[in-house]
């Protein structure tokens, strides 16, 4: 009998190891098929001799432009799926995500005043959308640790400042002219057009970190999901955990937009996606979940590069098309593999 379930054990985990590993073969091949797609015309033959080189036109566009934004679409990708991952054990809710902490409201809104003011820096532009998105988390932990720092808190104080933070960005555009209504749109579709090196440095300091706390903990969350008395029971401290969790899940979702703007649906769809392949293990479940976000992403923006040439799709309004269809049949499926 102890054999057998060593052996299922270990099967178990073979099949675990074995999913990662398609899934980081899929991560390589579509990034490696989205270095020759754009409007230059750069076949990929070509791509990767001006990768070698370093010389011409070609190698410009290819270590200033193209390799910087792929290199951001997996952080962004990353992060936002371990981020919807560590949301959903958090609040005990398929739904969650970064954004149910009103995190995308607030760098909006943050996005938006900079936009407003006639500053033409994207770093200050990022800067301030890294404080909305921070602060505005830092008051729904307040309101909610108030509250005794439930999953209901949380997601209801995240749900009232989104729709705050929403109205003053809306009522913002009401009263700006029709070229900073413009700027702030183009923002809140969310791309990658504009990242550079610096920013990919900042933002893979301010993903990983967060990543590796996660992971750490992972047994933590495992007793998580038995309810918060069996995880109190082995020693498990669930308010600060929680807390603890919502705050690396914004921390890594901030990073992302405050670079590339709003950007929907991968931390929702990643980590079930994950979950229903590999079951709700912690230890597997985060880092699929970065890997498959980090696909989702570099797919989208493939795609949206791709199929209206030589006009590119916004990476924020791919996500959706692909991200919705997934969502609606979540909710039709009945749930059967949430959260508990």
């Amino acid at each position: 009998m102890k054999n057998d379930i060593v052996s299922l054990y270990r099967r178990r985990g073979l099949k675990r190891l074995a999913a990662m590993a398609f899934m980081a073969v899929f991560l390589a091949v579509a990034f490696s098929f989205s270095m020759g797609i754009g409007s230059s015309g750069i076949s990929l033959y070509e791509a990767y001799s001006a990768l070698m080189t370093k010389t011409g036109e070609n190698s410009l566009i290819i270590w200033e432009i193209r390799l910087p934004r792929l290199i951001m679409a997996v952080i962004v990708g990353w992060g936002l799926a371990m981020g919807g991952a560590a949301s959903q054990i958090a609040l005990r809710n398929p739904l969650a995500s970064p954004f149910t902490l009103g995190v995308s409201s607030g760098a909006a809104f943050g996005a938006t005043v900079i936009i407003m003011s006639g500053a033409l820096s994207p770093w200050l532009t990022a800067a301030a959308a890294f404080a909305g998105a921070v602060l505005t988390t830092a008051a729904v932990l307040g309101i909610a640790k108030a509250k005794g720092a439930g999953p209901g808190s949380i997601i209801l104080a995240g749900v009232a400042l989104m729709f705050l933070f929403s109205a003053m960005t809306s009522l913002l555009q009401y009263t700006a002219t029709m070229q900073q209504v413009q700027a702030v749109v183009f923002w809140m579709f969310g791309s990658l057009a504009n990242v550079g090196w610096p920013h990919i440095g900042v933002a893979f300091v301010l993903t990983i970190v967060p990543s590796l706390w996660l992971i750490r903990h992972s047994w933590d969350f495992n007793m998580m999901l038995e309810g918060d008395e069996t995880a109190k029971a082995f020693g498990v401290n669930t308010e600060r955990l929680r807390l603890m969790a919502m705050t690396a899940a914004a921390l890594m979702c901030a990073s992302s937009i405050c670079f590339t703007g709003v950007i929907g649906f991968i931390g929702l769809v990643s980590p079930h996606i994950a979950r229903m392949l590999l079951g709700s293990d912690h230890r597997a479940l985060f880092p699929a979940s970065a890997l498959i976000g980090a696909c989702v992403v570099i797919s989208a923006d493939t795609l949206g590069r791709f199929v209206w040439q030589p006009q590119v799709i916004p990476l924020g309004i791919m996500t959706s098309f692909i991200g919705v269809p997934f969502f609606l049949w979540l909710i039709l499926r009945g749930n059967r593999e949430a959260v508990r």
